[in-house]
């Protein structure tokens, strides 16, 4: 529960301000239009049915707008995939790109940009509002392509306790697929990289909701933005059944993994990218939580745990289904990896203590050899090592029963170690002479035959001392 206290909070903080924001819609006309070099003129204005959707065309809408009652600047927002420009009363309020009727001669603006109202251009009562667009050059066709043209108060109000959340959650996310890349790379878990691209790949969506609050892009990108944000939320869904299906449910993770495929792929159908979204990450919460029903059923540690946090999740995306692809969803993987990669550390810290418990105890035992691998620690007869040999910061020890070992020391420090009867019949090799069978020329070079395993090259520099000790 207490992960979700900093969710509440910026619910209750960024709730009311939300709300101020919000301004009457417009009731706009769709026009004919030209413009002579001056103020544009309409002509065969009707009601405009539906959506703003410049897409693919040239677009001219007509509002009438009420002149302010209070005294506070006013400016023109528009959000969304088009080239715009606009007037009050004719005269012009400025430009979001060139719009024009043909794709050649448009020039791309920004997907959001307010345009300032000066106060010498609004009149008493009633004031028209036009507004230019075209949206030849956004790649996909969306559903909803305008997101806003309204007139508000100028400047807008600052979400920057959501940027500043969202910033916070994408910080630890990407430390922590940091810190589960390391102990991947250190310890080769399969879990540690699925952990570890779960919170790469929630980082990552951070950054590009965040984007277009931070960088003035040209409306081109957004259509790319919002596949890469889907494609993103798809990712963590499969990655996150993955996950707790391995933990909880072993035996059914190939199938829920490809139920993750098949039903995230299908969201790519739903109209609208944020709903696209919302869905992706909603049904790998909901596959997921089936994997953790099956370990509180089978009474798994930390199930039941699991679980709650899945339902507690599903529980604040229904409440809040606008806050879900914005916000809940970083703060729902960072409480989940943030205290998984600590238990980790936990948990490595105390095999490490059990690892040098090993190792104490070994020294009371000089007839074998204590390999410290990435596997754990094991304990081998020193007269079953039949060669060691070099590999940069490890050895491998070959044994007579015909397995191999890594182990985490250097050749130099093992010659020094094994008993009289091992041999360094080359810089990158220690032979077990009591497994060897015999000598024997290859073209210029002599090689040391075992009884398990291929033969060993010797050096010319220690072919005599090879020799001696064979007695040959």
């Amino acid at each position: 529960m207490r992960r979700l206290l900093p969710l509440l909070v910026c619910f209750l903080l960024c709730a009311p301000a939300a709300a101020r924001a919000q301004v009457p819609a417009l009731d706009w006309q769709a026009c004919r239009g030209v413009t002579t070099g001056g103020a544009p003129r309409l002509s065969d204005c009707r009601p405009l049915g539906g959506v703003i959707d410049p897409q693919d065309r040239e677009l001219w809408l007509r509002a009438t707008v009420r002149r302010p009652a209070d005294d506070r600047p006013r400016a023109l927002y528009l959000i969304g995939v088009a080239s715009s420009e606009a007037w009050l009363n004719g005269a012009r309020i400025g430009a979001n790109g060139r719009p024009s009727a043909l794709a050649a001669a448009e020039r791309p603006g920004r997907f959001q940009i307010a345009l300032p109202i000066r106060d010498s251009a609004w009149r008493p009562g009633d004031n028209v509002l036009v507004v230019h667009m075209s949206s030849h050059l956004g790649g996909l066709r969306l559903d909803r392509p305008i997101g806003a043209v309204v007139v508000a108060p100028y400047p807008a109000p600052s979400n920057a306790i959501l940027l500043a959340v969202t910033f916070a959650a994408a910080g630890a996310l990407f430390a922590a697929a940091f810190g589960f890349a390391v102990i991947h790379t250190l310890r080769r878990t399969g879990s540690s990289l699925i952990l570890a691209l779960i919170a790469g790949v929630a980082a990552l969506q951070a950054v590009l909701e965040s984007l277009r609050s931070l960088v003035p892009y040209a409306y081109p990108l957004h259509v790319w933005r919002l596949v890469g944000i889907w494609s993103l939320a798809a990712a963590f869904s499969v990655l996150l059944v993955a996950y707790v299906a391995g933990r909880f449910w072993p035996r059914a993770r190939p199938h829920l993994v490809i139920l993750a495929l098949v039903a995230v792929g299908a969201t790519s159908l739903a109209p609208g990218f944020d709903l696209k979204t919302s869905l992706a990450l909603l049904t790998g919460v909901v596959l997921a939580a089936v994997a953790a029903g099956v370990g509180v059923r089978r009474r798994q540690p930390l199930a039941a745990l699991t679980l709650t946090y899945l339902g507690l999740f599903l529980a604040i995306a229904v409440a809040f289904p606008d806050w879900l692809v914005d916000l809940s969803y970083f703060l729902l993987a960072a409480g989940l990896v943030l205290p998984l990669l600590a238990a980790e550390v936990v948990r490595l810290g105390r095999e490490d203590r059990v690892r040098e418990t090993a190792l104490t105890l070994a020294v009371d035992q000089p007839d074998c050899l204590t390999v410290v691998s990435a596997r754990g620690v094991e304990r081998v007869p020193i007269p079953d090592i039949v060669a060691v040999i070099g590999a940069d910061d490890y050895v491998e020890l070959r044994l007579s029963s015909g397995r191999s070992l890594l182990h985490a020391a250097r050749l130099d420090r093992l010659e020094t170690e094994l008993p009289a009867g091992f041999l360094r019949v080359h810089r990158s090799a220690i032979a077990n002479l009591a497994q060897a069978t015999g000598l024997e020329r290859d073209g210029g070079r002599s090689r040391l035959l075992m009884r398990v395993g291929p033969a060993l090259s010797i050096s010319r520099a220690r072919l005599a001392t090879v020799r001696a000790a064979l007695g040959v």
